[in-house]
């Protein structure tokens, strides 16, 4: 298990400060690594000079308290694959801190740490998008760049705090478009290269499945920034079919929510922009496909239309949300029911207000029992 310590080491080596949460530590000075570290930018860049191939930031980045990002990149016998993330907004955290964790169990998929410096691009720039070809060595696709890419810890977070984190649910697998370009590997890493808040970054991300199409499985994703925490969740349209469906919800301040390989946004509302964002397609192509009726007098659900629920999703992975949720807030009572599939059993709420607001600890010791 690569421990967050192992980040910090990195970001040493590359010249970039932290402040310990907590004691105010110099993490560039002192080699004694305390259980988490809080970071948050308090400084400005120098321009950038040289030529177009070496563009990198001169400057360490500075960093101080404001999102937390709780990593723990681990890798478990196969065929278990068990990826988790809990989301803790700004009013459910001890000290005012956002933050997600990361439970990617994608036996080493994540397992290389790197700093990509911001970087200035000229105009027509292409970025090349894999796999690429074993003999010929050719592309799958080429996209634009942008003329400008922020500076990040590869695919966790960016040098504004925008950071990211996943869980795969698979979803129906006549949705995979195998002609879609871009794969949730490639959308974290660009979300996270011209993102400046976790709500750009979904722009981004559903932009580029616009433009170019999606071609991974269905993916939970949660998204934050200094001020807000996000799930968006996505499909894709089938083969040959344009773009993407999904939904992202804010999570309310003052609460939590978690996903667990399993989609977790329900009902849509369709009038709420400040707080639920979607594709335009989210309830027609389900329609199209005979997987929701609108006639039924039944509402929208997009993770049963989408991803319907099984005894065997329901023991994998809403018995991990269970298990969060009933720590992080016993008062509820959270009955064990429907991860046991009993009849009638209604499914876990998406948010819950914890019973106590969360230090990083706390969060520690949630993720370790789920």
């Amino acid at each position: 298990m690569l421990c967050l310590k192992l980040i910090l080491d990195e970001l040493n080596r590359s010249n970039v400060p932290l402040m310990a949460s907590s004691q105010g530590i110099d993490m560039s000075k002192s080699m004694k690594f305390p259980s988490t570290v809080e970071i948050a930018p308090s400084g400005k860049s120098r321009a950038l000079t040289g030529r177009a191939s070496q563009r990198a930031r001169p400057t360490p980045l500075r960093m101080s308290l404001t999102v937390l990002l709780v990593l723990a990149l681990a890798t478990v016998v196969w065929p278990v694959m068990a990826c988790t993330s809990l989301l803790v907004t700004r009013g459910a955290s001890a000290d005012g801190s956002v933050m997600i964790t990361y439970n990617c169990d994608g036996a080493g998929g994540f397992a290389a740490l790197a700093i990509v410096p911001a970087m200035d691009h000229p105009a027509g720039e292409m970025i090349e998008i894999g796999p690429f070809d074993p003999i010929t060595k050719a592309p799958r696709g080429r996209i634009p760049q942008v003329p400008h890419t922020y500076k990040m810890v590869r695919q966790l977070m960016n040098e504004h705090q925008v950071a990211i984190a996943e869980t795969t649910f698979g979803g129906r697998a006549e949705l995979v478009n195998p002609s879609g370009l871009m794969d949730y590997h490639e959308l974290m890493f660009l979300a996270l290269q011209r993102a400046r808040t976790a709500r750009e970054a979904i722009q981004v991300i559903t932009q580029l499945v616009a433009d170019h199409g999606y071609g991974s499985k269905g993916e939970s994703i949660s998204l934050a920034d200094t001020q807000e925490a996000w799930i968006l969740e996505i499909v894709g349209a089938g083969p040959g079919g344009k773009g993407a469906v999904w939904a992202a919800m804010r999570v309310p301040d003052g609460q939590i929510s978690c996903h667990a390989n399993y989609p977790r946004l329900a009902e849509i509302p369709r009038n709420d922009p400040a707080n639920w964002l979607f594709s335009d397609n989210v309830e027609s192509l389900a329609v199209s496909k005979g997987w929701y009726d609108p006639k039924s007098g039944q509402p929208f659900r997009f993770c049963d239309a989408y991803c319907p629920a099984t005894p065997l999703t329901r023991r994998n992975c809403d018995t991990r949300v269970w298990s969060l949720f009933r720590r992080a807030a016993p008062s509820q009572n959270f009955s064990p029911d429907y991860h046991r599939s009993k009849p009638g059993a209604a499914p876990y709420p998406i948010c819950v207000t914890p019973d106590k607001k969360l230090r990083a600890a706390d969060v520690f010791a949630l993720l370790r029992d789920h």
